[in-house]
């Protein structure tokens, strides 16, 4: 579809709307084409499950207790408050 600038500033929203669904619109000052409005590409959704998968690995002790922590998240524990 071809529209003229001054027609296009009255109709924007309504020429944007079509550009999203698809439309090329191209804009023409005079009846020459100046620029063309075209929808933007979806953006995409990153899945970040697993994207470090690999990269690097816990220790062998990382699942051993540590009081102090465990006194945090508890309430309880072998740390002494003193």
């Amino acid at each position: 579809m071809q529209i003229a600038i001054a027609e296009a500033k009255a109709n924007l929203a309504e020429l944007i709307r079509r550009a999203e669904a698809g439309e090329e619109i191209e804009l023409t000052r005079y009846g020459r084409p100046v620029a063309r409005l075209v929808g933007a590409a979806p953006m995409m959704k990153h899945n970040l499950l697993g994207v470090m998968e690999c990269e690097f690995e816990a220790p062998d002790i990382f699942d051993d207790a540590d009081a102090e922590i465990e006194d945090l998240f508890y309430g309880y524990g072998t740390v002494d408050p003193n």
